[in-house]
This record gives structure tokens, sequence and C-alpha cells, in this order.
């Protein structure tokens, strides 16, 4: 049986650590909510360039671009997946590669089980998990200065690296996994497929009204189609990793409330049984006394 000692030294110890999960929570929100906001500024960007394409595609106007060539046959695979660097945030992680897993399954059953596939891990956590799967078909590509935490011009390098391998035939698509954020409560893995594009990705949520009609382009529309694309696949890929950090802190912030409900729930019961055995100790020291006095 513990001691009042040692009581006082775990409860102490336990509402250290509920201040530590309470102000890590408070952190991580504080983050969803900035990320939020970016993601608010990104969409009218992202909606205006869907725009322009969506005038070209709809007004019959011909072009063309490398980058929206679907090959036939599919040899070689770039698959992103998105992780986190820290700990901390719950089944974050384990439900992103859950999902990679499911993703190569699926590829190597359409494609063949021969089909070559890079992973390019995005966090050190996320390298961690896929190194354990790497075979002879499978490959994990590590590039320098790439992770959860990168700003915009590294996403944006990292975006341009994975088009020209795109473009010039490396890889027969890319492909990005990562977890899209709901809200605070809802976070779900996704895979987006970012090279070849798609027209039913250009079309998406765009204004169709706004798109038809007589349209003149100046200098033509194949040369402004091509301009604008690359706009649209950075902003598409600054969406994700903002939508990942978004997701993973607010993973954080539901795993640091289920920490900071249990240490509630282990004070109470601490404070309870220390109050219990300080109670004890009272009565068996009057007991004592009273024994003492009965003696004489």
């Amino acid at each position: 049986m513990a001691t009042l000692r040692e009581l006082k030294t775990r409860i102490g110890s336990v509402a250290s650590s509920e201040k530590i999960t309470g102000a890590m929570k408070m952190i991580s929100s504080a983050k969803v909510h900035k990320f939020e906001s970016s993601l608010k500024q990104l969409v009218p960007y992202r909606n205006k360039i869907k725009s322009v394409m969506a005038h070209i595609m709809q007004s019959g106007a011909d072009f063309s671009s490398p980058l929206i060539e679907t090959r036939h046959e599919v040899k070689k695979i770039a698959f992103a997946v998105f992780g986190s660097d820290d700990g901390l945030c719950g089944a974050y992680n384990i439900n992103i590669f859950k999902a990679a897993l499911a993703e190569l399954k699926r590829f190597q059953a359409k494609y063949g089980p021969t089909v070559e596939i890079d992973i390019y891990p995005i966090g050190q956590k996320m390298n961690k998990a896929v190194s354990k799967i790497a075979d002879q078909h499978i490959h994990v590509v590590n590039v320098k200065g790439i992770d959860s935490k990168m700003e915009a011009e590294k996403v944006n390098e990292f975006t341009h690296g994975l088009r020209d391998k795109f473009a010039t035939g490396e890889y027969d698509l890319v492909c990005v996994e990562y977890m899209h954020f709901f809200s605070m409560s809802r976070q779900k893995a996704t895979l987006e497929t970012l090279f070849p594009i798609s027209g039913e990705t250009l079309l998406e949520g765009s204004d169709s009204s706004e798109a038809t009609g007589m349209c003149i382009f100046e200098p033509d529309a194949n040369s402004i189609f091509n301009a604008v694309l690359p706009m649209f696949v950075l902003s598409s890929m600054q969406e994700i990793t903002i939508q990942n950090r978004a997701s993973e802190q607010a993973a954080r912030v539901m795993a640091m409330q289920s920490a900071n409900d249990n240490a509630k729930k282990l004070l109470e019961s601490l404070r309870l049984e220390y109050n219990k055995l300080r109670q004890e100790n009272i009565t068996t020291e009057l007991l004592d006394i009273l024994g003492g006095q009965v003696e004489r």
C-alpha cells in the first residue's frame, strides 16, 4: 500500500501532466485556427484559376498540355504520403499509413504486381513506417529539406520536381495521400491524383454560367492554359499541405484532450485515496492517544 508521501508525489506528477497536456491542447488549437485561416485565403485564388481554365475548356478552343495526358500503360508511379514529424497526435499517422497500404494494393491490382512505385514520405513518422514495406517494386525516396513543416517555397520545389518527372515520362502517375481536414473532430485520409490532371478536376466547383459564351483569348487559349495550369497544381499542393497540417494539429488537440481527461480522473482518484489514507492515519493516532490515556 502506498504511503502518504508516495501518494503526494504521484498527485504532484499527475497535476503537472494535466497542466502540460492542457497547454499543448491550447497551442495546437491555435495552430488549427491559423491553418483554417490560411485555407480560407487560398480558396479564392484557386477558384479564380479554375474559372479561367473553365472558360478555356468550355469555349471549344484548342489547347494541350503534357500534364493532362493520360498514359495508356502505367509502369511507374510516384506516391507522396503525408504524415507528421512529431508524435502525440493519436492515431493520425496510423490512419494515413493504413490508407496508404490500401492504395498500394489497389495500384498493384489495377496496374499489375510488377508496377514500380516510388513512395515519397513526408514527415519522419511516415518515413519510418513506409521503410518497413519497401521491396523490389516499392522504393522509398527521401528528398532533402522536405518534411511536414516545410514552407511554401519547399512545397513548390517538391511539386516542380514531381511535375518535371511526370512531363518527361519518368512517372506515368503521381498521387498524393494526406489527411483532409473537415473540422476539429473530423479528418479523413484522402487520395488525390496530382498528375495527370483530369478535366473533371479542373471543372469541379467552377461556375459554368460564367464560362459559357464568346471569349477572346490573348495571346491564345493554349498559351494561357499552359501558363495557368501549373499555378493550379501549385495551389492544389499548397492546399493539401495546409489541410494535412491542420489535421495533424486537430488530431493532437483531441489526443491532448483525452490525455487531459484521463489525468483529471487519475488525479481525482489519487486525491480520494490520499484523503482516505490520511483520515485512517489520523484515526489511528487518535485511537493510540485514547488508548494511552485509558492505560493510565
